[in-house]
């Protein structure tokens, strides 16, 4: 069977797209507060584009189906929540949640990235595809 799962499909448009633009509207905001911020969030910036570097390369190692591509997405989702995490327990990167939402974000954070994680480890599919 050459197709691909739609769960598998799903994370990769994640990794390739969502976090890319989710990445831009995070960078609009802190290049704007660099000045007052610092070089701390100088820093967190160039590790956020660095992390989502990573997950677009996941995404395609994915989509072209090449060896080590499931270990790279775990890399690339891991470091991505944790860096999400990292964000909402600083206050290093400009925001505009409201006050007491921060447990929600953080939650849908845990729930999203560990999903994927347990989806990547769990699927007999997946490991037949990629490996």
């Amino acid at each position: 069977m050459n197709s691909r799962p739609v769960w598998l499909v799903l994370l990769c448009a994640w990794l390739a797209a969502w976090q890319p633009l989710n990445l831009s509207v995070a960078a609009a905001e802190a290049l704007m507060a660099l000045p007052v911020r610092g070089w701390p969030l100088g820093v967190l910036l160039v590790v956020r584009v660095t992390v989502t570097a990573l997950g677009m390369a996941a995404a395609r190692s994915i989509w072209e189906r090449r060896a080590g591509a499931l270990p790279l997405a775990r890399t690339a989702i891991a470091l991505s929540g944790a860096v999400q995490l990292f964000v909402y327990a600083t206050s290093i990167a400009p925001n505009n949640r409201m006050p007491g939402d921060t447990p929600l974000y953080v939650a849908a954070t845990i729930l999203v990235h560990g999903g994927w994680l347990i989806y990547l480890a769990g699927s007999s599919r997946v490991h037949r595809l990629l490996s």
